[in-house]
């Protein structure tokens, strides 16, 4: 049996607006973000907050809590680490970003700058919100249904 058209289901295009929240109901955003995901398990949103969604309707409004083993991810002070400046652009600033640490091999992380101090500055590779529980305040604002060819193109750009 066929799933309608305006139930969130494998194979559908799924319109989002969220917002995010600590687990002391503190926004961490001032704005709602918007999202459209292919839903079925390809990799784009937490496996937790696709199964809430799975099998809602367009409107509906639900809330998601989150470990942070369910989320971001645990911190890892492992990923907290200290580099020669000198292997830096002359303009940096805190909160830069850069794929890996420049001077290393590349390791698929992305670092963020957290402290320029003389001749040394520390990047963090961890998520900004690992180690926090989170809340998510979704509402879902569109379906429709996916062609075979997007389906196709998902999969391979989520490598499934």
């Amino acid at each position: 049996m066929q799933e309608s058209d305006d139930v969130v289901c494998e194979g559908r295009w799924v319109s989002l607006r969220y917002r995010l929240y600590d687990s002391t109901a503190q926004a961490l955003e001032d704005h709602d973000r918007e999202e459209t995901y292919l839903h079925g398990g390809f990799g784009h949103l937490f496996p937790k907050i696709e199964e809430l969604l799975e099998g809602r309707h367009a409107g509906e409004k639900v809330s998601a809590y989150l470990e942070p083993e369910d989320a971001f991810g645990d911190y890892d002070p492992e990923l907290l680490h200290i580099a020669a400046r000198e292997r830096f652009p002359e303009a940096l600033e805190i909160g830069m970003d850069f794929e890996g640490i420049p001077g290393e091999a590349p390791d698929g992380r992305i670092y963020t700058v957290t402290d320029i101090a003389g001749d040394t500055v520390v990047v963090d590779g961890n998520h900004p919100l690992a180690g926090i529980a989170i809340r998510f305040d979704l509402e879902i604002t569109g379906l429709r249904p996916a062609t075979e060819e997007e389906i196709d193109t998902e999969r391979a750009r989520w490598g499934h």
